[in-house]
């Protein structure tokens, strides 16, 4: 097995184009004292922000603004510490995989069960969708281990992406509102079908890439 320090780590994401050279201005920017692990405490703070805004939705709608604002706090922090470590190349290859993925476990379940705390989705949607993220964070490790592709984004799509769309939900619920849809055997928001679609898509890509992952392994190790 591969080890951590020369895997290769796969960002292909639509919004690249963009957010590379962002990150790459901030890294040559930022002042001496905000270290790598400053910006991971960055981004768990704008994970807890996300939590508080939500949380606070309960008393006044207005709140979706401040967690739209820790949703980019998280991706400051997040998209920033591992970048910052490789510019000023101060890296610390287990060291930072082993806190960067155990802090972000820790700021994705703060992002969903604010979520389900919310009156826009129902706790138990926002949880399945965060079972969702554990599994393929589960593909990402263990592909990680086994042949060191650290495979960060699929179809094009990566955490930055699944940030905008959160943050374009909000805004629209502000706008728009949220409608309940009355079904036969149960009535869900329009925000419980936004959780229930990116649970079926979180799985649907962990089942389709185990499958092909698992056969490309098994001619290798025919």
């Amino acid at each position: 097995m591969p080890e951590i320090e020369s895997h290769e780590r796969v960002n292909d994401i639509l919004l690249g184009p963009l957010e590379r050279p962002a990150l790459q201005w901030f890294a040559a920017h930022m002042p001496a004292w905000a270290n790598p692990d400053i910006m991971t405490g960055i981004g768990l703070l704008g994970a807890a922000v996300v939590f508080a805004g939500y949380a606070l939705s309960n008393l006044d709608k207005g709140f979706l603004w401040l967690a739209s604002l820790g949703l980019v706090l998280n991706w400051f922090g997040d998209s920033l510490d591992g970048t910052l470590a490789r510019y000023r190349k101060i890296e610390r290859p287990k060291y930072g995989f082993f806190i960067d993925r155990t802090v972000d476990s820790l700021s994705e379940f703060l992002v969903f069960t604010g979520l389900g705390v919310s009156p826009f989705m129902k706790l138990e949607i926002a949880l399945f969708a965060f079972i969702g993220y554990l599994f393929m964070s589960i593909m990402v490790f263990v592909r990680t281990c086994v042949d060191g592709h650290f495979q960060i984004s699929y179809g094009k799509i990566g955490p930055t992406e699944l940030r905008v769309i959160i943050i374009l939900a909000n805004a629209a619920i502000f706008f728009f509102g949220n409608p309940q849809i009355n079904l036969s055997f149960a009535s869900v928001t329009i925000f419980d079908v936004f959780g229930l679609a990116i649970t079926g898509g979180l799985l649907f890509t962990f089942v389709v890439s185990t499958i092909r992952q698992g056969r490309y392994l098994a001619k290798l190790d025919a």
